[in-house]
């Protein structure tokens, strides 16, 4: 699926998404990363939504979004309850989806100009 917003200088915009590949501005990734507008944290280490923990929260913790989207994979899978709770007590929205959707979703927020944060898994 072909995603096809220009962004601004220095705007980060997912282009493409294939399952396994997604592509943002004219970059190929093809393992988990977190994106927001201005920020991008390519091979971010949990590789499949089963090895997310709490500790690999905070890399999108400290980015400060007021909402995060997260990508399960190709099917929408739901977090322990305590994955969500790390957003929720910090008044930090979160919408859980399949990576498709959420890149979709990531794309329009952004445009937005909301502070959005994206984490994706690709496998």
């Amino acid at each position: 699926m072909k995603l096809t917003q220009e962004p601004s200088a220095g705007e980060y915009r997912i282009r493409r998404f294939e399952q396994g590949r997604l592509t943002i501005n004219e970059q190929e990734f093809t393992a988990s990363l977190i994106v927001t507008a201005d920020h991008l944290i390519g091979d971010w280490p949990p590789q499949t939504f089963d090895e997310l923990t709490e500790p690999h929260l905070d890399s999108i913790l400290e980015l400060d979004p007021e909402v995060v989207l997260l990508g399960t994979g190709d099917q929408q899978q739901f977090p322990d309850r305590e994955l969500l709770r790390a957003f929720l007590t910090r008044g930090i929205g979160v919408e859980v989806m399949d990576t498709r959707a959420a890149s979709r979703t990531f794309n329009v927020l952004a445009g937005e100009g909301r502070r959005v944060a994206a984490a994706l898994f690709l496998r």
